[in-house]
Protein backbone atom coordinates (compact mmCIF):
# COMPACT_ATOMS: atom_id res chain seq x y z
CA UNK A 1 0.00 0.00 0.00
CA UNK A 2 2.53 2.23 0.97
CA UNK A 3 4.53 1.45 -2.83
CA UNK A 4 1.08 2.57 -4.08
CA UNK A 5 0.60 5.54 -2.63
CA UNK A 6 4.50 6.43 -3.60
CA UNK A 7 3.66 6.15 -6.75
CA UNK A 8 0.51 7.87 -7.04
CA UNK A 9 1.86 10.74 -5.17
CA UNK A 10 5.07 11.36 -7.60
CA UNK A 11 2.16 10.80 -10.48
CA UNK A 12 0.33 13.71 -9.07
CA UNK A 13 3.24 16.01 -7.98
CA UNK A 14 4.36 15.70 -12.13
CA UNK A 15 0.80 16.27 -13.37
CA UNK A 16 0.67 19.50 -11.47
CA UNK A 17 4.24 20.43 -12.65
CA UNK A 18 2.73 19.82 -15.79
CA UNK A 19 -0.23 22.06 -15.49
CA UNK A 20 2.07 24.85 -14.30
CA UNK A 21 4.97 25.42 -16.42
CA UNK A 22 5.05 26.26 -20.02
CA UNK A 23 6.57 23.24 -22.03
CA UNK A 24 6.32 24.21 -25.68
CA UNK A 25 6.97 21.07 -27.35
CA UNK A 26 4.01 19.96 -25.38
CA UNK A 27 2.00 22.52 -26.34
CA UNK A 28 2.14 22.60 -30.35
CA UNK A 29 1.79 25.21 -32.29
CA UNK A 30 1.81 23.98 -35.42
CA UNK A 31 1.16 20.34 -37.90
CA UNK A 32 4.43 18.99 -37.11
CA UNK A 33 5.04 19.82 -33.54
CA UNK A 34 1.83 18.36 -33.04
CA UNK A 35 2.84 15.07 -34.62
CA UNK A 36 6.25 15.54 -32.91
CA UNK A 37 3.95 15.52 -29.71
CA UNK A 38 2.25 12.29 -30.34
CA UNK A 39 5.69 10.78 -30.66
CA UNK A 40 6.93 11.94 -27.15
CA UNK A 41 3.78 10.19 -26.42
CA UNK A 42 4.02 6.87 -27.60
CA UNK A 43 7.58 6.69 -26.75
CA UNK A 44 6.68 7.41 -23.15
CA UNK A 45 3.78 5.18 -23.16
CA UNK A 46 6.19 2.19 -24.17
CA UNK A 47 8.43 3.05 -22.15
CA UNK A 48 6.06 3.25 -18.91
CA UNK A 49 5.47 -0.68 -19.13
CA UNK A 50 9.03 -1.27 -18.46
CA UNK A 51 10.01 1.36 -16.13
CA UNK A 52 6.98 1.56 -14.02
CA UNK A 53 6.78 -2.76 -13.02
CA UNK A 54 10.75 -2.63 -12.70
CA UNK A 55 10.94 0.64 -10.15
CA UNK A 56 7.73 -1.44 -8.33
CA UNK A 57 9.93 -4.43 -8.15
CA UNK A 58 12.65 -2.69 -7.00
CA UNK A 59 10.76 -1.40 -3.90
CA UNK A 60 8.40 -4.77 -3.48
CA UNK A 61 11.58 -7.05 -3.39
CA UNK A 62 13.41 -3.90 -0.99
CA UNK A 63 10.28 -4.68 1.36
CA UNK A 64 9.97 -8.06 1.13
CA UNK A 65 13.39 -9.40 1.25
CA UNK A 66 14.45 -6.64 4.13
CA UNK A 67 16.40 -8.70 6.88
CA UNK A 68 13.66 -8.47 9.90
CA UNK A 69 11.11 -9.83 7.47
CA UNK A 70 11.85 -13.78 8.38
CA UNK A 71 8.53 -15.01 6.98
CA UNK A 72 10.73 -14.24 3.58
CA UNK A 73 11.36 -17.23 1.81
CA UNK A 74 15.07 -18.04 1.52
CA UNK A 75 16.38 -19.50 -1.96
CA UNK A 76 20.24 -19.27 -2.15
CA UNK A 77 20.26 -21.78 -4.75
CA UNK A 78 17.66 -20.95 -7.07
CA UNK A 79 19.16 -20.71 -10.49
CA UNK A 80 16.68 -19.13 -12.76
CA UNK A 81 12.75 -19.16 -13.91
CA UNK A 82 11.74 -19.80 -17.43
CA UNK A 83 8.75 -17.80 -16.94
CA UNK A 84 10.70 -14.47 -15.36
CA UNK A 85 13.25 -14.76 -17.60
CA UNK A 86 10.52 -15.19 -20.84
CA UNK A 87 8.79 -12.36 -19.34
CA UNK A 88 11.76 -9.68 -18.80
CA UNK A 89 12.96 -10.86 -22.64
CA UNK A 90 9.55 -11.35 -24.52
CA UNK A 91 8.37 -7.89 -22.97
CA UNK A 92 11.06 -5.24 -24.11
CA UNK A 93 11.75 -7.25 -27.42
CA UNK A 94 8.30 -6.48 -28.13
CA UNK A 95 8.53 -2.49 -27.23
CA UNK A 96 11.75 -2.51 -29.48
CA UNK A 97 9.86 -3.87 -32.13
CA UNK A 98 7.02 -1.27 -32.16
CA UNK A 99 9.45 1.33 -31.53
CA UNK A 100 11.21 0.16 -34.72
CA UNK A 101 8.42 1.00 -36.62
CA UNK A 102 6.91 3.87 -35.66
CA UNK A 103 10.60 4.95 -35.74
CA UNK A 104 10.49 4.11 -39.25
CA UNK A 105 7.29 5.50 -40.11
CA UNK A 106 8.02 9.11 -38.65
CA UNK A 107 11.45 9.31 -39.77
CA UNK A 108 9.63 9.01 -43.59
CA UNK A 109 6.49 11.17 -42.56
CA UNK A 110 8.28 13.65 -40.65
CA UNK A 111 11.36 14.40 -43.07
CA UNK A 112 12.39 18.26 -42.93
CA UNK A 113 13.07 18.13 -46.22
CA UNK A 114 9.73 17.03 -47.55
CA UNK A 115 7.31 19.72 -48.25
CA UNK A 116 4.13 20.21 -46.36
CA UNK A 117 0.82 19.06 -48.04
CA UNK A 118 -1.08 22.39 -48.52
CA UNK A 119 -3.22 24.50 -51.29
CA UNK A 120 -1.65 27.76 -50.49
CA UNK A 121 2.41 28.39 -51.85
CA UNK A 122 4.92 27.57 -49.63
CA UNK A 123 6.80 30.84 -47.94
CA UNK A 124 10.56 30.64 -48.17
CA UNK A 125 12.99 32.41 -45.67
CA UNK A 126 16.66 32.26 -45.61
CA UNK A 127 18.53 31.66 -42.05
CA UNK A 128 21.92 32.59 -41.44
CA UNK A 129 23.14 31.64 -37.81
CA UNK A 130 25.75 34.57 -36.90
CA UNK A 131 27.94 35.55 -33.27
CA UNK A 132 25.18 35.56 -31.58
CA UNK A 133 22.29 36.23 -33.81
CA UNK A 134 19.66 35.48 -36.50
CA UNK A 135 19.77 36.90 -40.11
CA UNK A 136 16.18 35.97 -41.58
CA UNK A 137 16.12 36.69 -45.49
CA UNK A 138 13.07 37.04 -47.69
CA UNK A 139 13.98 36.47 -51.28
CA UNK A 140 10.75 36.96 -52.91
CA UNK A 141 10.01 39.90 -50.16
CA UNK A 142 13.37 41.29 -51.42
CA UNK A 143 13.90 42.12 -47.28
CA UNK A 144 15.58 40.89 -44.45
CA UNK A 145 15.65 40.79 -40.66
CA UNK A 146 17.73 40.07 -37.01
CA UNK A 147 16.50 38.43 -34.39
CA UNK A 148 12.52 38.49 -35.84
CA UNK A 149 10.80 36.11 -38.49
CA UNK A 150 7.29 36.61 -39.37
CA UNK A 151 5.02 34.30 -41.95
CA UNK A 152 1.29 33.83 -42.40
CA UNK A 153 -0.88 31.32 -40.14
CA UNK A 154 -1.48 27.77 -41.99
CA UNK A 155 1.07 28.72 -44.73
CA UNK A 156 4.21 26.57 -45.43
CA UNK A 157 7.42 28.07 -44.55
CA UNK A 158 10.34 26.43 -46.10
CA UNK A 159 13.37 27.61 -44.08
CA UNK A 160 16.79 27.40 -45.49
CA UNK A 161 19.51 27.37 -43.07
CA UNK A 162 23.45 28.08 -43.23
CA UNK A 163 26.00 29.33 -40.69
CA UNK A 164 28.69 31.93 -41.42
CA UNK A 165 29.95 31.40 -38.12
CA UNK A 166 30.53 28.65 -36.08
CA UNK A 167 27.76 25.21 -35.96
CA UNK A 168 24.73 25.92 -34.36
CA UNK A 169 21.02 24.76 -34.54
CA UNK A 170 17.86 26.43 -35.67
CA UNK A 171 15.08 25.40 -33.30
CA UNK A 172 11.13 26.78 -32.94
CA UNK A 173 9.88 24.71 -29.86
CA UNK A 174 6.34 25.15 -30.45
CA UNK A 175 6.68 24.42 -33.97
CA UNK A 176 8.82 21.42 -34.84
CA UNK A 177 12.02 19.84 -34.19
CA UNK A 178 15.87 21.49 -34.87
CA UNK A 179 18.05 21.15 -37.58
CA UNK A 180 21.96 22.42 -37.67
CA UNK A 181 23.60 25.24 -39.73
CA UNK A 182 26.60 24.40 -40.57
CA UNK A 183 29.09 26.96 -42.64
CA UNK A 184 29.40 25.97 -46.11
CA UNK A 185 25.82 23.71 -46.65
CA UNK A 186 22.43 24.71 -46.70
CA UNK A 187 20.22 22.31 -44.67
CA UNK A 188 16.43 22.73 -45.01
CA UNK A 189 13.15 22.58 -42.98
CA UNK A 190 9.35 22.74 -43.48
CA UNK A 191 7.11 24.00 -40.62
CA UNK A 192 3.80 25.68 -40.32
CA UNK A 193 1.85 27.39 -37.81
CA UNK A 194 -2.15 26.54 -37.55
CA UNK A 195 -2.56 29.59 -35.20
CA UNK A 196 -1.64 32.64 -34.86
CA UNK A 197 0.82 34.31 -32.21
CA UNK A 198 4.87 34.63 -30.51
CA UNK A 199 6.75 31.85 -30.57
CA UNK A 200 10.27 31.62 -28.96
CA UNK A 201 13.11 30.28 -31.12
CA UNK A 202 16.23 30.03 -30.28
CA UNK A 203 19.76 28.54 -30.59
CA UNK A 204 19.91 24.80 -29.33
CA UNK A 205 23.64 24.37 -29.65
CA UNK A 206 26.04 26.17 -27.43
CA UNK A 207 27.93 28.65 -29.80
CA UNK A 208 30.65 30.68 -27.42
CA UNK A 209 29.79 33.27 -24.74
CA UNK A 210 26.75 34.71 -26.65
CA UNK A 211 24.78 31.89 -27.00
CA UNK A 212 22.20 32.39 -24.32
CA UNK A 213 21.46 35.26 -26.04
CA UNK A 214 20.95 33.61 -29.06
CA UNK A 215 17.54 34.05 -28.98
CA UNK A 216 14.38 35.56 -31.96
CA UNK A 217 10.68 35.41 -32.20
CA UNK A 218 8.84 33.55 -34.71
CA UNK A 219 5.27 35.53 -35.07
CA UNK A 220 2.79 33.33 -37.22
CA UNK A 221 -0.64 36.34 -38.31
CA UNK A 222 -2.47 36.38 -40.78
CA UNK A 223 -2.03 36.84 -44.16
CA UNK A 224 -3.10 40.77 -44.72
CA UNK A 225 -1.34 40.79 -41.22
CA UNK A 226 1.95 39.67 -42.76
CA UNK A 227 1.68 41.98 -46.44
CA UNK A 228 1.13 44.85 -43.89
CA UNK A 229 4.36 44.06 -41.78
CA UNK A 230 6.00 43.33 -45.32
CA UNK A 231 5.22 47.14 -46.37
CA UNK A 232 6.39 48.53 -43.05
CA UNK A 233 9.86 47.01 -43.33
CA UNK A 234 10.26 48.18 -46.68
CA UNK A 235 10.08 51.83 -45.29
CA UNK A 236 12.74 50.78 -42.99
CA UNK A 237 16.17 53.01 -43.52
CA UNK A 238 18.51 50.26 -43.61
CA UNK A 239 19.71 48.10 -46.59
CA UNK A 240 21.67 44.88 -46.34
CA UNK A 241 24.36 45.62 -48.37
CA UNK A 242 27.54 43.45 -48.66
CA UNK A 243 29.35 46.67 -46.42
CA UNK A 244 26.16 46.50 -43.76
CA UNK A 245 26.25 42.42 -43.98
CA UNK A 246 30.22 42.20 -43.00
CA UNK A 247 29.37 44.97 -39.94
CA UNK A 248 26.87 42.72 -38.87
CA UNK A 249 28.48 39.40 -39.12
CA UNK A 250 30.73 40.76 -36.47
CA UNK A 251 30.24 38.84 -33.28
CA UNK A 252 28.16 41.12 -30.76
CA UNK A 253 25.55 40.15 -27.79
CA UNK A 254 22.15 40.42 -26.86
CA UNK A 255 21.52 41.88 -30.48
CA UNK A 256 17.80 44.09 -31.05
CA UNK A 257 15.42 43.51 -33.73
CA UNK A 258 16.66 45.08 -36.68
CA UNK A 259 14.79 45.71 -40.10
CA UNK A 260 15.90 45.96 -43.22
CA UNK A 261 14.31 47.40 -46.38
CA UNK A 262 16.27 45.34 -49.28
CA UNK A 263 18.86 42.81 -48.97
CA UNK A 264 21.64 42.14 -51.91
CA UNK A 265 20.53 39.87 -54.18
CA UNK A 266 21.77 35.98 -54.10
CA UNK A 267 23.22 37.13 -50.21
CA UNK A 268 22.34 33.75 -49.03
CA UNK A 269 23.97 31.73 -51.66
CA UNK A 270 26.98 34.26 -51.12
CA UNK A 271 27.74 32.89 -47.92
CA UNK A 272 27.17 29.47 -48.06
CA UNK A 273 29.90 29.67 -51.34
CA UNK A 274 32.21 31.35 -49.42
CA UNK A 275 33.42 28.16 -47.95
CA UNK A 276 33.53 25.70 -50.80
CA UNK A 277 36.83 27.32 -51.71
CA UNK A 278 39.96 24.80 -50.85
CA UNK A 279 42.02 25.72 -48.39
CA UNK A 280 39.27 28.59 -46.95
CA UNK A 281 39.81 29.78 -43.36
CA UNK A 282 37.86 28.54 -40.76
CA UNK A 283 34.55 30.03 -40.44
CA UNK A 284 33.50 32.60 -37.74
CA UNK A 285 35.50 36.01 -35.99
CA UNK A 286 36.36 34.09 -32.87
CA UNK A 287 38.82 31.98 -35.02
CA UNK A 288 42.22 33.89 -33.93
CA UNK A 289 44.49 31.23 -34.88
CA UNK A 290 44.15 31.65 -38.62
CA UNK A 291 44.36 27.78 -39.14
CA UNK A 292 42.91 26.64 -42.40
CA UNK A 293 40.48 24.26 -43.46
CA UNK A 294 39.53 22.01 -46.12
CA UNK A 295 36.12 22.44 -47.94
CA UNK A 296 34.94 20.21 -49.91
CA UNK A 297 32.63 21.12 -53.17
CA UNK A 298 30.85 17.63 -52.52
CA UNK A 299 29.45 18.93 -49.35
CA UNK A 300 27.36 21.53 -51.08
CA UNK A 301 24.84 19.25 -51.89
CA UNK A 302 25.35 16.35 -49.25
CA UNK A 303 21.89 14.93 -47.97
CA UNK A 304 22.01 16.37 -43.99
CA UNK A 305 19.18 13.99 -42.88
CA UNK A 306 21.33 12.02 -40.45
CA UNK A 307 22.60 15.42 -39.03
CA UNK A 308 18.66 16.52 -38.38
CA UNK A 309 16.95 16.07 -34.84
CA UNK A 310 13.63 16.11 -35.85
Amino acid sequence: MLIVLLILGVALAAFLYLRTVNIPVLEPKGVIAEKERQLIFIALGLSALVVIPVFTLLFVFAWRYRAANTKAKYSPNLAGSRVAETIWWLIPSAIILVLSVVTWNSSHALDPYKPLVSNVKPLTIQVVALDWKWLFVYPDQHIATVNFVQFPQNTPVDFKITSDAVMNSFWVPALGGQIYAMPGMSTQLHLMADQTGNFSGMSANISGKGFSGMVFTAKASTESDFNTWVKSVKKSPNNLTQSAYDALAQPSENNQLTFYASAQNNLYDTIVLKYMTPMQSAPGPNNNSGAPMMAMPAMQGMNMRNMVMQ
